[in-house]
């Protein structure tokens, strides 16, 4: 009997997630910055009540709502950016060659690889 060897896939929520909190953060941003305070004001308007401003509901409880979806999606950002460097650093390039972001770019790198070319496309004296 031949053994099935499957790649454990992960669900959607687990693939997804940093994504859809980014999205969230977006949409709760635009209700609570621009689209509740338009909508406050023409209530306002149309049923001829005395103008109050809008006081968004993301900032009551000094704002610890942004603070908590700044640190989730700053350590969600992080991480992520490990795991891709992680993944690229553990297999070769396509073409089993070094990859221009395995090697680090330097000054001294980047004056010696100019001056060569400089050099060749010089004409030699003699």
């Amino acid at each position: 009997m031949a053994e099935k060897t499957e790649k454990k896939e992960e669900s959607w929520i687990n693939a997804k997630w940093r994504p859809v909190m980014g999205w969230l953060y977006m949409a709760t941003c635009a209700f609570d910055f621009i689209v509740a305070p338009v909508a406050w004001a023409i209530l306002q308007a149309l049923l001829k009540l005395p103008v109050k401003q809008w006081e968004p509901l993301t900032l009551q409880g000094a704002g610890l709502y942004h603070l908590a979806m700044g640190a989730v999606l700053g350590v969600a950002a992080w991480s992520r950016g490990q795991e891709k460097m992680a993944g690229a650093n553990a297999s070769p390039g396509l073409s089993g060659g070094s990859s221009m972001m395995s090697r680090p770019m330097s000054s001294r790198s980047l004056a010696r690889d100019t001056d060569e070319e400089d050099a060749d496309s010089m004409p030699r004296r003699r």
